[in-house]
């Protein structure tokens, strides 16, 4: 299988396709106003302590609080707090023994990291048990114990690295040690530690008069932290079509002495980077309800606040005339397709499929099967349940961050958020690559482009707003006007010189 990974940098996002064998399969996006934030620290405070539920809500200074499980606060909680001491073997109680509930109160103050984005209403999930990600290790400050990633084949290798982190273990601390450090030397290892141990220095010289609310510690922004976690040998090259990120990359993986620099290419093309790569159809495929299959089925799915639903429909497929085996190919295409949509979108939480019904229990088996088999490429945990009589399969994948259509989308103000239309930041994303390809194709260097009001103080903000950015960026004259029968999400891109309407020639 051949991985590549795509970066797309322009003045609103910054986008990177994981794809295997050339086909889109995981897709990040950020922005200046939805940047990345898991492993990021904060010093927040008690809201509220709901016992029934075995959570307490804390305040980060987000506008929806934090939600803290008394699973995530481990075995290290009563570390997190100075009023709490150990006792003896005679003693009533020790560290162990006590109900977090007892040491969490109202207003006080209390460290935590963030795990999983806010989605929706929700705010984001935090835990009590710090831990500071690195290229090729984890710190676990406070824990002393070492893992070793179990996607590290070679047992003898296993072996080596364990023996190796026991012997540059730190007093009171633990240690992961990631899938990129198979084959490392014990000097590159200890570098990324030492560089950790600083990191985490910082942090505690920060923490006693740190404010509340404050940001203790910022993780990698969401390029480096792909980079950081997702290129492993396996992946054949990184391209990049924006030089000071190409530039950024490069620094950090020979600042963590990987062998992988080489493998980073700068993309110099003139036709953007994503229709370069035919990522940007994949990416439109992975918004929409209905998602056609090669054999003529297609799958409907819908996300709702409880669950994704998925359901499978045969569609134009005309198979033999054994209605079973016909059921069996759609389903078995079907369940691929899932796959791979489930990861694009990064759907998480609770999923059902509602599969074609087949009367044999072995087809039924068939389908499972090649299910999980599917899922196993996908990084994130999930568990599946047997097909019931009814032909549903339910299932749940892990949710790290939010899915890939709240990200991309907001909701419509037009229909009260039964639909969802493009972000401004988006939209915008949208003209920068139309005007990109219209300049490649065309020798005018002069626009109009025509949007909504509420886009056109969006795009005229100030003076050196973001259309002077575009202007200076592609060397281009682009003349904005205000047409009101656009709905807020569109544009019309014009020719100054004829007036002809060129809007769907260059975007899409």
């Amino acid at each position: 299988m051949q991985k590549e990974i795509i970066i797309n940098s322009t003045n609103e996002d910054t986008r990177i396709a994981l794809l295997e064998d050339r086909r889109l399969v995981e897709l990040f996006v950020e922005r200046p106003d939805n940047e990345r934030m898991v492993s990021d620290v904060y010093k927040g405070k008690i809201r509220k302590v709901v016992k029934g539920m075995q959570a307490a809500f804390i305040d980060i200074g987000f506008p929806q609080d934090a939600f803290l499980h008394f699973s995530d606060m481990g075995s290290r909680v009563s570390q997190l707090f100075a009023d709490l001491d150990d006792e003896g073997e005679n003693g009533t109680k020790t560290r162990s023994d006590v109900d977090p509930s007892d040491l969490l109160r109202n207003k006080q103050e209390i460290i935590v990291q963030i795990v999983k984005e806010p989605i929706a209403n929700k705010g984001p999930r935090v835990s009590t048990e710090l831990a500071m990600p690195g290229r090729f290790l984890v710190l676990i400050p406070k824990m002393r114990k070492i893992g070793v990633s179990r996607k590290i084949e070679s047992r003898k290798e296993r072996q080596r690295l364990r023996r190796l982190m026991r012997k540059l273990l730190p007093k009171d601390f633990g240690l992961i040690v990631r899938t990129v450090a198979a084959g490392k030397s014990e000097e590159l290892l200890k570098q990324d530690l030492d560089r950790l141990l600083n990191e985490w220095e910082t942090l505690q010289k920060k923490m006693p008069g740190a404010p509340p609310y404050a940001l203790l510690y910022k993780d990698l922004d969401m390029a480096s932290s792909v980079i950081r976690d997702l290129f492993t040998e396996d992946v054949k090259r990184v391209v990049i079509d924006s030089r000071k990120m190409h530039r950024d990359i490069t620094r950090y993986l020979k600042e963590s002495g990987s062998t992988l620099v080489k493998r980073v290419e700068h993309y110099k093309g003139k036709q953007p980077i994503f229709d370069k790569f035919n990522i940007e159809k994949d990416i439109q495929r992975s918004i929409e309800k209905k998602v056609w299959m090669k054999n003529g089925g297609y799958l409907i799915i819908e996300h709702t606040e409880a669950m994704t639903v998925v359901d499978v429909n045969s569609g134009r497929f005309f198979g033999r005339k054994d209605h079973e085996k016909n059921s069996l190919k759609v389903n078995l295409e079907a369940v691929r397709e899932i796959a791979l949509q489930m990861r694009l979108r990064d759907v998480g939480g609770l999923i059902v499929l509602d599969i074609i019904d087949m009367e044999k229990e072995e087809n039924r088996k068939k389908v499972l099967n090649e299910l999980y088999k599917e899922f196993s490429r996908d990084r994130a945990v999930f568990k599946l349940t047997p097909m019931s009589r009814f032909g549903l399969v339910e299932m749940t994948r892990q949710r790290i961050r939010p899915s890939l259509i709240y990200n991309i989308s907001e909701n419509c103000p037009h229909c009260g958020g039964s639909g969802r239309v493009p972000t401004k930041g988006t939209v915008m994303a949208h003209v920068e690559r139309a005007i990109r390809r219209y300049t490649t194709s065309r020798f005018d260097r002069r626009v109009i482009l025509q949007v909504h009001p509420e886009m056109y103080a969006y795009i005229n903000n100030h003076r050196f707003g973001r259309r002077f950015k575009l202007m200076l960026k592609y060397w281009v004259k682009i003349i904005t006007e205000k047409n009101e029968k656009l709905l807020p999400h569109e544009f019309r891109l014009l020719e100054k010189r004829t007036g002809a309407d060129v809007t769907k020639k260059f975007a899409f």
